[in-house]
């Protein structure tokens, strides 16, 4: 018996890297999921993955920047299977890398619809749903670069913030209609996004000694997803190899304290 039998499961971003590794996963724990991207190759590859290894997956094309793209989402997922147990917003890009005086104006609007207003959309458009079916979960994908922030990254530092707000916002609301919501703050994971930052990472910054996998934050997800936390709601949960906890990059040089 899997964790998420008979879930249904719309998790965006979900055609490579932590959407693909959470939906293959969740399936394997008995979830049907719809997996949402804006790609269409690699949507349907992690559709065939999912149904290789006998489990119920669907595509649907999305552009998670676009409201009537994302309601589109939600309606083709309630209409193929007649409810949403759990909503994954976890589709973002990295945006522009650069000073933020030299920032483009729409390049900063672009990266905040992509990975903040998404979320805002994705959970609009579903919570009415979960409400009338006696509740859900949310999953959002925040970063540690949203608790900590970091040179040349604004516009992406800044909708990972405002996605942890957003979730602790949508838990107190939410709450009482028994809707969870929690958020996850990946550190550096080796991915098609994150590869670059991976390659360049100091891992004496990193406790564990090694970069995050996609596996390592869907099963997280899954810990979030399923009945194991269903007292836990509003959290930004970690998971970093122990980076943000690491202070020996800023202090290591300093006397200690007598």
């Amino acid at each position: 018996m899997g964790k998420l039998d008979g879930k249904i499961t719309l998790i965006t971003g979900a055609g490579s890297g932590i959407g693909r590794s959470t939906a293959v996963l969740f399936a394997g724990e008995g979830a049907i999921v719809m997996v949402a991207d804006y790609a269409p190759e690699g949507g349907q590859q992690t559709v065939e993955m999912i149904k290789n290894a006998g489990g119920t997956a669907t595509f649907v094309e999305v552009d998670v920047s676009r409201s009537a793209d994302i309601e589109r989402m939600v309606k083709t997922t309630i209409d193929t299977y007649g409810r949403i147990d759990i909503l994954y917003n976890n589709a973002g890009i990295q945006g522009p890398v650069m000073p933020m005086a030299d920032i483009p104006e729409d390049e900063w609007n672009r990266t905040i619809a992509t990975n903040l207003s998404s979320v805002f959309l994705g959970s609009k458009f579903v919570i009415p749903h979960m409400t009338d079916q006696g509740g859900g979960v949310i999953i959002n994908t925040a970063s540690t670069m949203g608790l900590a922030g970091k040179a040349t990254i604004a516009p992406y530092a800044c909708a990972k913030a405002g996605i942890i707000s957003l979730t602790k916002t949508a838990a107190a609301e939410c709450g009482p209609s028994n809707i969870r919501v929690n958020c996850i703050c990946p550190g550096v994971i080796d991915t098609p996004m994150g590869g670059a930052s991976a390659e360049v990472m100091d891992m004496t910054n990193l406790p564990l000694r090694r970069i995050g996998t996609p596996e390592d934050i869907a099963k997280a997800a899954l810990y979030l997803a399923c009945d194991d936390s269903q007292y836990v709601s509003g959290i930004s949960l970690v998971v970093d190899g122990g980076w943000v906890a690491e202070t020996v990059f800023l202090y290591k040089d300093m006397p200690a304290e007598e």
